[in-house]
C-alpha cells in the first residue's frame, strides 16, 4: 500500500490541450511519460535513490508507475478540479489496493508537475508541502513522452 501512495507522484498535469482532442479548457492534459525528480513524505525529503528509475505514465484519466525493473507498483484513475486554487486532485486506486481514494493538490509549470496528497482516510494537503500521512512529488516530463491523447 505504501508504494501505491508513495508513487502517486504521479497524477500530474499539464494544462488542457486543443479542442480538436475533445478537451475543454478546464480539463488538464497530462498525457506523457515522467520521471520522479524529488519527493517528500511526512514532512521529510524522500531519498534520491528511492526515486531513481521510477517512471510515471499518464494517459487519459489513468496513471501508472513502474520501478527501475519496469515492475508496475501503482495504477489509478484520477480527476482534477481546476475550479479550485490550487487545483484539487482525486485518485482512485486500481492497484495495488483497488478502490482506495487519495485526495490532494496538483500544479503544472511547463513540463513539470507537482502533486501532494494524503494517504487514504487521512486529511489531504492544501499546499505543496507535507505533514504526517502525506506525500508530495515533483515529476518531469521526459523526451519519451508522446504528448498526444490516446
Amino acid at each position: 500500500m505504501k508504494s501505491l501512495w508513495i508513487f502517486a507522484g504521479v497524477c500530474l498535469l499539464p494544462l488542457a490541450r486543443a479542442a480538436d482532442e475533445g478537451r475543454s479548457a478546464d480539463r488538464p492534459h497530462l498525457d506523457g511519460t515522467y520521471q520522479i525528480v524529488s519527493g517528500e513524505r511526512d514532512g521529510k525529503p524522500e531519498p534520491k535513490d528511492r526515486l531513481q528509475g521510477r517512471v510515471v505514465v499518464i494517459k487519459g484519466n489513468r496513471i501508472t508507475g513502474t520501478d527501475r525493473e519496469k515492475k508496475e507498483f501503482f495504477d489509478c484513475t484520477f480527476k482534477v478540479d481546476t475550479s479550485k486554487k490550487p487545483w484539487a486532485v482525486t485518485m482512485t486506486s486500481a492497484a495495488p489496493k483497488k478502490g482506495e481514494i487519495a485526495r490532494g493538490v496538483i500544479a503544472q509549470d511547463g513540463n513539470r508537475v507537482t502533486i501532494c496528497y494524503g494517504l487514504p482516510g487521512t486529511q489531504p494537503p492544501t499546499t505543496f508541502s507535507t505533514t504526517k500521512n502525506q506525500n508530495c512529488f515533483v515529476l518531469q516530463k521526459t523526451n519519451k513522452s508522446s504528448g498526444g491523447a490516446r
